[in-house]
Formats: structure tokens, C-alpha cells, sequence
């Protein structure tokens, strides 16, 4: 009998769930979109029904093939957009308001305020986070004190919170299961990296009742059965992990120093740095990479909050392409972007300048500009937004001289090798590219044996392409004195 894992992939527009070979090949995948609110300026909201109806489906067409192709499913691993955040009544398992996304800046006055000197540092200390709307704990913050009847339900010891893993964790497991892993929990803004527990100081300081929050596994554990209602039969979830330290596992980035950059809805590059923890003086945030047997293992991060959901902006808003793919014949055409640059600050900007204020531009413009142009600006723009990044690892001290790449944006061959020429390092894409999705599924099989441990993993690892830099150290200088003279047009 064939024996697959499954993988449920909760990301930012879609649910998606793979059934992979026991060697990490994706056999079948079942993917459905869903809607993307946005209520207000820097408002972005998803329906936790929609999540969950999504997340449900896809499982159950995922299961019903590998019943065709008469296997049995061993485990269940979940992987997740991070931060977005999500609370519900603990009796009827409904939401008390719209999951607040991670791009969502609806806090960013109130961060600002609460930043003071000295407690930006001691929350940088504890969290490895900056204050930002990005991290759940402003969000929940926000719905206590604007949703009325939340309180109330506070009070009961009837509410709950979870970021979306903790969400279908107590939605399959019919409300058993109220738990998160140390890679969620570290996206927060609530929890200790050094100790490992939620934080008594920033949850006093924010007025979260820590009575609501989930109990944090290490990210290869066992985190209860699927309901028989939901699934026909129980099965086991053996693996939690964040999307983007998904990708890491997924990337096989198990030495210190190794590094993956993840161009999904936004772009993620990721360093494992051990067991050690470093704090970046140049706004790159510390955080947990996995945590296996008790352990923890950090990494160093930088985020982009606009990459495919630029691409996504092209199609669904100002409809200049009809398909993502079609980016990569229009660009190849244009022999230079012709002094066009395109900031995509939608819901501001993440690291190293982390302002959520910044509003996007489009700077450059002349007669002659086409629609072409923009399209390819749009894709500059996220290989411009990682070389900031690299440089901020840079003058950390960290150079990194080879990054694994994945995610939907590196299909592009054409963008694949635009951002190794600025970024001015070796890429390379490897041939299973569903690693996040492949690294929830590698951790559930680690827990129940199927793989000896971390390097056992790593056998399944294989190249697809290398991409080394083809431009002139002049010509990348002055792309990028382009792209920095737009930067500073947006922070103004």
C-alpha cells in the first residue's frame, strides 16, 4: 500500500492541501481562493469561515484521492500566513470579528504610541520583534477594546485566540485542541524567545488576558486527531509550523547560515542562526526557526510585505495582465525598464525601513511609458526590496554566498535571474518548489518516524536551477541608485 503525507497550506488568498510521496514529491494538490476585504485604508480582513470551509474542502478532496490511488495517509502536518489574527467564542466556535490579517496596519497609530524607547527594547529583547501592526498581539489589542461583546466574553472564560494554525488545530479536532507551535507563537509580539512562554510584562502592558491564548508545542508534536465528522476517520496532526519557517525546513536550511527567500503573497528571506540568537542593528527581526524536542532553533529575518501580491495588483485591480504567467514574456522584451520604478508601499513597508505609513509610487513616468513598463517595475520591485534586505544582513555582519529560492514569483525564470544580478549572489531554485507546504509535511513525518531526523530529511533535497549574476557592477549600481531614489520619494 502507498503511504503519502498530507500538508494543509493556509496562506494568504488561498487554502491549499498536498498529498506527498513519503520522499517528498507532491502527488496531488487541491487549492481554493478566497476573498480579500478590505474594509478600510490599510484595512485587510479575511472570513474565518471562508479560511475554514476552504481549509475543509481541500482536505477532504486531498483525502478522497488518496483513497483512488489506494494509500493511506500517515500524518497531517499545517503550515500558515503568520500574525493574522483570530479570536472566537469558545461555546459556539464563532468568530467574534473578521480575521485581521498580518498586512493589516489599522494599528499603526497605537504602536506609535506605545513605542517608547525603552520599551521598544525591551520588547525587541523579549520578542525578537520591533513594535509594528505586523504582530498579532496590536490586533487582538484592537478587537478587545472595539468589538463590544469580546469583553464580555473575556470575562466568561469564554474566548479564544489563535493565529489561523490554532484556528483549523481547534476546528478539525471538534474544539479538543487549543494549541499553537513556538514558530506561530513567536510572531506575536507575546512571546519570549529565551524562555519560551508567553510573556507576563507585554500581555500587563497590553491588556491581553493570557487565559485566552493557546498552549505552544514545539513544532514536530503531537496536536491531537481530525474529527471523524470532518475527515471520515481520525488522523493524526503531527506537524505546526509558520509558512515562512516552513520554507526553511521545506529548503532543508538545517546549518547555521544557511538562507531561503520565499517569494509568496509578500517575500520572506529567512537565516538560521542556530542556537543563537542574533539581534540585528539594522531592523531585521530575531526569531524562531523551529523548535524540535525542547530545542530551539533561531533565525534571522526580513520581510516584504507586497511581492505576488503586487503581481496580484496587476491583474485583480488595474487589469493590465489576465494571468501571472504572462509577466514573464512581457518583460523579456524590454531590453531595460527605461528609469521606471515602482515602490509597492500598499499597507507600507516592512524591513529594514518598517513604515507603515509609506504609501506606494510610481516614479519615472514619461510619454513613451507603456503598461510594460509598470509590469516590470512591478517585478523589479520585489528584487530591489530583497537587495535592501541583504544589504541590512550585510552590516549585520552576515553575508550569505548562496540563497535558496521558492514560491510562486520564482516560476519566473526571468525574475529568478533578475534578483541574483542584484542582489549580486548565486540563486538557486530546487526541483520540489511546494517547500512550505513540503516542510509542514517533513516535520509530521519526523514525529512519527517516517524520517530519522533533520539530515535524513535533507536527502530529499535536489537542484532544479542555478541562476549566477550577468550584469555589470555598473549597471547594478545604477538600478539601484533607481530604486533608492524612489525609496526616499516614499518616506516622505
Amino acid at each position: 500500500m502507498k503511504r503519502f503525507l498530507v500538508a494543509i497550506d493556509q496562506g494568504t488568498t488561498s487554502s491549499r492541501a498536498i498529498l506527498f510521496s513519503l520522499s517528498g514529491k507532491p502527488i496531488y494538490t487541491s487549492q481554493k481562493e478566497f476573498t480579500q476585504y478590505f474594509p478600510k485604508d490599510g484595512w485587510v480582513e479575511h472570513n474565518p469561515n471562508e479560511i475554514w470551509n476552504t481549509t475543509r474542502k481541500v482536505l477532504t478532496n486531498v483525502i478522497a484521492k488518496s483513497k483512488k490511488l489506494k494509500g493511506k495517509i500517515l500524518t497531517i502536518g499545517i503550515t500558515n500566513q503568520r500574525e493574522t489574527t483570530i479570536l472566537w467564542d469558545k461555546k459556539t466556535g464563532k468568530h467574534v470579528y473578521n480575521a485581521i490579517v498580518w498586512q493589516d496596519r489599522r494599528t499603526a497609530e497605537f504602536c506609535k504610541k506605545f513605542k517608547t524607547k525603552n520599551r521598544e527594547k525591551i520588547i525587541n529583547k523579549k520578542t525578537g520583534l520591533l513594535i509594528d501592526p505586523y504582530f498579532s498581539s496590536t490586533k487582538i489589542k484592537w478587537i478587545l477594546e472595539n468589538i463590544p461583546k469580546v469583553k464580555k466574553l473575556a470575562k466568561k472564560n469564554q474566548l479564544l485566540f489563535g493565529t489561523v494554525d490554532t484556528f483549523l488545530i481547534w476546528k478539525l479536532t471538534k474544539g479538543k485542541v487549543h494549541a499553537t507551535d513556538a514558530t506561530n507563537a513567536s510572531r506575536t509580539m507575546l512571546f519570549n524567545i529565551t524562555e519560551n512562554k508567553w510573556d507576563k510584562y507585554i500581555l500587563k502592558s497590553l491588556k491581553i488576558p493570557k487565559k485566552i491564548l493557546p498552549e505552544v508545542k514545539d513544532s514536530s508534536d503531537n496536536f491531537g486527531y481530525t474529527d471523524n465528522s470532518i475527515t471520515g476517520k481520525p488522523y493524526p496532526i503531527n506537524g505546526v509550523v509558520g509558512d515562512q519557517q516552513a520554507a526553511a525546513i521545506g529548503q532543508s536550511c538545517f546549518t547555521r547560515g544557511s538562507v531561503k527567500s520565499t517569494y509568496g503573497t509578500g517575500a520572506f528571506i529567512l537565516m538560521n542562526t542556530g542556537n543563537k540568537k542574533i539581534y540585528s542593528k539594522n531592523k531585521l527581526l530575531t526569531t524562531i526557526c523551529y523548535r524540535l524536542n525542547g530545542k530551539t532553533t533561531y533565525a534571522l529575518e526580513g520581510s516584504i510585505f507586497i511581492a505576488g501580491a503586487g503581481v496580484q495588483w496587476l491583474r485583480d485591480k488595474i487589469k493590465i495582465i489576465t494571468n501571472a504567467s504572462e509577466t514573464e514574456k512581457i518583460v523579456k522584451k524590454l531590453k531595460s525598464n527605461n528609469g521606471v520604478y515602482l515602490v509597492p508601499a500598499f499597507t507600507g513597508l516592512g524591513a529594514p525601513y518598517w513604515n507603515p505609513n509609506a504609501r506606494g509610487i510610481i516614479c519615472g513616468l514619461t510619454r513613451d511609458t507603456s503598461q510594460n513598463e509598470i509590469i516590470r517595475a512591478t517585478l523589479e520591485s520585489v528584487a530591489y526590496q530583497s537587495y535592501d534586505l541583504f544589504n541590512a544582513m550585510k552590516n549585520d555582519g552576515l553575508k550569505p554566498n548562496l540563497i535558496k529560492i521558492d514560491g510562486g514569483m520564482v516560476k519566473n525564470k526571468w525574475f529568478s535571474q533578475f534578483l541574483s544580478n542584484v542582489i549580486n549572489t548565486k540563486v538557486i531554485r530546487p526541483k520540489i518548489q511546494e517547500t512550505t507546504a513540503l516542510g509542514a509535511a517533513f516535520l509530521a513525518g519526523l514525529k512519527i518516524g517516517v524520517y530519522k531526523s533533520l539530515s535524513d530529511i535533507s536527502k530529499n533535497w535536489k537542484i532544479d536551477q542555478k541562476f549566477t549574476p550577468k550584469i555589470s557592477k555598473q549597471n547594478r549600481s545604477y538600478l539601484l541608485k533607481g530604486w533608492e531614489q524612489a525609496i526616499r520619494k516614499t518616506l516622505i
